[in-house]
């Protein structure tokens, strides 16, 4: 009787370490330590948690380096340029309308310090998308691609991002002169554009601009974040972010 008791107490061990290890092999996420040896499977407490504190790391540094003196201007990855649809203004301007030539630069470098002012808004947007993640979007996230959470918070907060940021943007070009200053380039080449062949007068609207470029330049450097957690061990700055995203290192 006790070979008995042994064998369905051996056969109940083997039975619930095979579920286990099912369980694991079907969520495609098992965890190991620093030697490499098998540990348990996340729990979804776990993912979700992990994938937050990921996206807060990421989006709290992209707010810190924008939101600063040259932000924008100093990152020649997301600094602002003059409006592409705008470059024949430029351009006859630069050559024509000496007058006007200096405040063509002066533009570039207003609406770079506007985005730097405005970058702040993004931030109780992201923690408000942040906080919303469902087990369903965290398992997304970590299963998809190397910018699946910059998806993710594109697709839920671009709108909102958009409309908060506009009203800033156009006070901030206002205060820091930028509107001012667009004003003086279209009034004086506008009717000369309505007038001379081969021209355009300019009709961008700077906040809106603006605004986009500013958002561009957002979302371009929480990707990178995010690419560097995922890739990079040594930006995973806390043992939550250790444990979820060392699943990816397997």
């Amino acid at each position: 009787m006790n070979t008995l008791y042994t064998k369905k107490k051996s056969n109940i061990f083997v039975l619930s370490a095979l579920t286990i290890l099912f369980f694991t092999a079907s969520l495609g996420l098992k965890s190991c330590d620093e030697h490499g040896n098998l540990i348990l499977p996340l729990t979804e407490a776990e993912i979700i948690q992990g994938l937050k504190e990921a996206l807060k790391v990421g989006t709290d540094n992209t707010v810190t380096q924008t939101n600063q003196l040259n932000g924008y201007f100093g990152n020649p990855l997301i600094k602002i340029p003059w409006p592409e649809e705008a470059a024949g203004a430029y351009n006859y301007i630069n050559n024509n309308l000496t007058v006007l030539r200096p405040i063509l630069d002066e533009v570039v470098l207003l609406m770079n310090r506007g985005a730097e002012e405005a970058s702040a808004k993004a931030k109780p947007i992201f923690i408000d998308a942040i906080m919303n993640m469902t087990i369903q979007d965290a398992r997304n996230i970590l299963n998809g691609n190397d910018n699946a959470a910059t998806q993710y918070l594109h697709d839920r907060t671009y709108h909102s991002l958009r409309n908060a940021f506009r009203p800033d943007i156009h006070a901030a070009l206002e205060s820091v002169g930028a509107a001012s200053a667009w004003s003086s380039i279209t009034s004086v080449y506008n009717p000369i554009a309505t007038i001379t062949p081969g021209i355009n007068p300019i009709n961008t609207d700077l906040a809106d601009y603006t605004t986009a470029k500013a958002l561009d330049g957002l979302f371009l450097l929480i990707e990178a974040e995010e690419k560097k957690i995922r890739t990079d061990p040594a930006a995973r700055i806390n043992d939550i972010l250790r444990r979820v995203f060392g699943t990816l290192d397997n």
